[in-house]
């Protein structure tokens, strides 16, 4: 293991224990009975919305490599793709970006299909380009709209909240004017990439914000409906707490996420927010890494029993006769 890999690990496990000790205090008074209520008091309705905002997230993320493969001109398979960016997701969202990025997984299904690895390189940039752009988009238009919704994360005023926003969507707009306006080459490391045309920049406006507003949704649909903040400010903490936890890489954003939806939403008991974030975790994290896994299984099996059918097969040499025959 590379040195910076271990950093990050060791990052991410402080992360996840200083969280747990951070959620212990505020739901050390909670019990499973109250947890096990509030999950069995949800609507069968709401169930199937969340399982329906779960459809809708890893159908964006798909999205996000096919914009990556136009971008570069390739043509592939819409179902090969949908595979391999929900397996690459679904590992990279449970496992933590630090120690497993998703960059095998695509690697390996990608190469299968011809591309260099420069190329696999310039993609899976590409695609967490557009995570980026639709946090930064999604976040900038949830300050906007609602300024007092800082206050639930940190004790600023509202200005600050829309200053934030506008500062936000103005890099979203720079990015746009360097599409546009087809500015020089991004070089980072060996990799060189390209502002790519409007129409792929629109796609990408469209899928990064999509994929955060589904997931996010999953969340609403598990809250109740009495004293439900709205969806525009679970967005707007779901964002918030996506977005630590991702920095602190953390494996599946563990405690992060709980910690941050807790201290955020005082007007909803404990049990409730918590019940949600256990759907959340269900239906987004644990439901596809075991269906992931289970796809990586097949895939590696495939291309073994493809290599041993393609295997030349060298003939049985004849046997030596003896000098007596």
């Amino acid at each position: 293991m590379k040195r910076s890999d271990l950093i990050w690990t060791l990052v991410g496990l402080s992360a996840v224990v200083l969280s747990c000790y951070l959620l212990y205090h505020q739901v050390r008074t909670i019990s499973l009975d109250e947890i096990a209520d509030s999950l069995r008091a949800i609507p069968r309705m709401n169930w199937l919305l969340a399982g329906a905002a779960t459809l809708g997230a890893y159908s964006a993320l798909a999205w996000y490599d096919r914009i990556a493969l136009a971008h570069l001109g390739k043509k592939i398979p819409w179902r090969f793709i949908s595979l391999c960016s929900f397996t690459t997701y679904a590992l990279a969202h449970n496992i933590g970006a630090s120690v497993f990025s998703g960059a095998l997984v695509r690697y390996r299904a990608y190469r299968s299909k011809g591309m260099t690895p420069q190329e696999i390189g310039i993609l899976i940039v590409f695609c967490s380009f557009t995570f980026i752009l639709g946090t930064l988009l999604a976040s900038g238009c949830v300050l906007l709209l609602e300024p007092d919704l800082i206050h639930r994360v940190t004790k600023v005023t509202p200005r600050v909240s829309e200053i934030i926003g506008g500062l936000l969507l103005l890099l979203v707009t720079l990015y746009v004017l360097g599409s546009w306006r087809q500015f020089k080459p991004l070089h980072w490391r060996k990799l060189h990439i390209e502002y790519p045309r409007l129409r792929i920049v629109a796609r990408q406006l469209l899928a990064g914000p999509l994929e955060l507003a589904c997931a996010a949704a999953i969340i609403y649909f598990a809250l109740p409906a009495e004293h439900n903040p709205g969806y525009l400010v679970v967005f707007g903490v779901f964002l918030a707490s996506f977005s630590l936890a991702l920095l602190s890489h953390a494996p599946g954003g563990l405690g992060v996420l709980e910690v941050t939806f807790l201290a955020a939403m005082p007007e909803l008991p404990a049990a409730d927010v918590l019940a949600a974030l256990i759907v959340f975790r269900g239906f987004y994290l644990l439901l596809p890494f075991a269906l992931s896994l289970l796809i990586v299984v097949g895939f590696e099996w495939s291309q073994w029993k493809s290599r041993r059918e393609n295997s030349p097969t060298l003939p049985n040499p004849k046997p030596r006769q003896s000098p007596d025959n």
